[in-house]
């Protein structure tokens, strides 16, 4: 079986493609505990739209969502999705959420599915912490925690 081809974007241009673009749609997959604590990307400047969040893996165990290709697929069809940008902490568990809905929506409906490189954290500086290399925070884009 060949797999799908799936993009990559730097946060910024995800930004720019989620405010300009109206059937762009951006999933976070990162855990709940990650979304309470550290804190979400805020699209409330883009016109209305929401994230969907949807974790590809649960915690404590970590282990993979069994239903996430169909949240994610019900979230693309429920926003007549044609781009969707995955996003995790770094990119690593976006990627594969990104491959994993690419293929369950193969034959299906015509969308592009694109990781965001750096996530939302990004990688770790010298001293551990993130969020000041690259990513959406270092980035400067729109973020809250709620």
């Amino acid at each position: 079986m060949r797999q799908q081809a799936i993009g990559q974007i730097d946060p910024k241009d995800a930004w720019a493609a989620l405010c300009s673009h109206p059937k762009a749609l951006l999933i976070d997959v990162r855990t709940s505990m990650e979304w309470q604590t550290i804190g979400v990307p805020d699209l409330s400047a883009t016109g209305g739209k929401e994230t969907v969040f949807i974790e590809w893996q649960t915690s404590p165990t970590m282990e993979i969502n069994p239903n996430f290709a169909e949240q994610a697929r019900d979230a693309i069809r429920a926003a007549d999705a044609d781009e969707v940008y995955f996003i995790c902490r770094s990119g690593v568990r976006s990627l594969h959420a990104a491959y994993a809905t690419a293929e369950a929506i193969r034959g299906g409906r015509d969308c592009a599915c694109i990781n965001v490189g750096g996530g939302f954290e990004g990688d770790p500086d010298a001293s551990g912490k993130r969020g000041q290399i690259n990513g959406w925070q270092a980035q400067g884009l729109p973020w809250r925690q709620d």
